[in-house]
């Protein structure tokens, strides 16, 4: 399990590192270009975190742990999604029983847990900030919420390491860390190819691990409708690749939610609408792709579809589409009706089309520091996805851009630049199923 974990980690790109501090951002002087933090007297390889947090200070303590004496203990408000991180990340911190005590280290016996704040559900306006003390024999981790608390669990199972003969250390430290971005997003794609239940959930737990915060999930494409509607069920009925196996029931949906939910990962469905809509034709007089905005029934269809999609979906935003068709923008005003906010593909704004001054645009094409500039100058938020298209392979080198993209490296004003919320990296399922996903991303 060791090795899985390690292998997830290697998941994170340069938006999720850029997301919690900017050691090296773009190219600098060799003196610039060294880290922020304070180095261990242990090798980074080993004990070191990702990404890098905002402050690092080693005491160049090496502590032992054994895995049947220590605990974790709830010392503050506590909640579901706290219980459940402690019992797991217990199992992520000790993956090997080696019962063995360094000789001559310090033990470290309990990290007590500090939630200042009662349990709130998840947004994007949620505190993810955390300190961490690492010392004996009790450390201590303190957050303002449970979402700041998973994020110090994860450093701390980073922290904790094996040596060559197998005991468990730990490098005295104190951290202090919060994200620079408030959307670290991760976007996966069911419909060119369906991803099994079990990918999914893996993909949550490696955004996990990487401290991501946000699962886009584009679930319906022109090429199939896997979404089992209650309201219209001949959508996957007629739309899915198979309407028995190939298909994301009620109780699917709501178990990538709550595994979302226990991971401190937000889902955000997409519904690409109105030009992505081939796959939506069981839909009698739609005229699928794009929707015909000249019937009162495309408009009844519509209010009556994204009513249940907004019941389903918890989290206060879905993502709309909107891209690469010329059809003014007949949904905003819907969802807004079901008190959801929106994402938009960055086309909408293109083609000019009035938005409310909520929306956020996801940006997608080349030429993006031009379209941020745009964007945000019109007082709209944005999301960054351009530099991380991770389903196109290159040759060579191919990496390095994915560091040294920043979202923020635009010409426009301070406060333009608060406009950002941050990424999306994006797995487009082309040439992406179940058994490569995890390996390519």
């Amino acid at each position: 399990m060791m090795i899985v974990k390690l292998y997830f980690l290697v998941f994170a790109v340069a938006f999720c590192s850029a997301s919690l501090s900017e050691p090296w951002k773009g190219y600098r002087s060799e003196k610039e270009k060294e880290p922020k933090w304070k180095n261990s007297v242990i090798d980074y390889v080993k004990g070191s975190i990702w990404p890098k947090p905002q402050v690092y200070n080693a005491t160049k303590i090496i502590y032992s742990l054994i895995p049947s004496e220590f605990s974790f203990a709830s010392i503050g408000e506590t909640s579901d999604v706290l219980t459940e991180a402690l019992s797991r990340y217990k199992s992520l911190v000790f993956q090997d029983p080696n019962e063995k005590l360094k000789a001559g280290l310090q033990q470290i016996t309990k990290l007590s847990v500090k939630v200042e704040e009662k349990y709130a559900p998840q947004s994007i306006r949620s505190d993810e900030s955390y300190t961490l003390v690492v010392e004996a024999p009790a450390s201590l981790l303190t957050a303002k919420s449970v979402w700041g608390a998973l994020r110090g669990l994860e450093t701390f199972s980073q922290v904790v390491h094996q040596d060559e003969m197998g005991f468990y250390l730990a490098n005295g430290s104190s951290i202090s860390d919060y994200p620079r971005f408030q959307h670290r997003g991760f976007m996966i794609d069911t419909s060119r190819h369906y991803l099994d239940m079990s990918a999914i959930l893996k993909f949550i737990e490696a955004l996990s691990y990487n401290k991501f915060n946000v699962l886009h999930w584009h679930i319906v494409d022109t090429q199939s409708f896997p979404f089992v509607s209650e309201s219209f069920p001949e959508l996957s009925g007629q739309g899915a690749f198979n309407n028995k196996t190939h298909i994301y029931t009620k109780e699917n949906v709501s178990t990538v939610i709550e595994y979302g939910r226990m991971h401190g990962v937000r889902v955000i469905p997409e519904f690409d609408t109105p030009g992505h809509t081939l796959s939506w034709g069981s839909i009698k007089d739609l005229k699928f792709g794009p929707f015909n905005p000249t019937l009162d029934s495309t408009y009844t269809f519509l209010k009556t579809f994204f009513s249940e999609i907004a019941q389903r979906f918890p989290d206060q935003y879905l993502h709309l589409g909107g891209d690469e068709v010329n059809e003014d923008c007949c949904l905003l005003k819907i969802v807004a009706a079901h008190s959801k906010s929106y994402i938009i593909w960055q086309d909408v704004i293109d083609n000019e089309v009035k938005v409310l001054p909520d929306t956020v645009v996801n940006i997608w094409k080349t030429g993006w520091k031009k379209e941020m500039g745009k964007v945000t100058s019109k007082g709209l938020r944005a999301i960054l996805s351009s530099c991380w298209y991770l389903n196109r392979i290159h040759f060579g080198d191919d990496w390095t851009p994915f560091y040294t993209c920043d979202p923020t490296n635009f010409t426009g004003s301070t406060e333009q630049k608060k406009l950002v919320l941050g990424g999306t990296g994006c797995m487009w399922g082309e040439y992406v199923d179940g058994t490569n996903l995890l390996p390519r991303t």
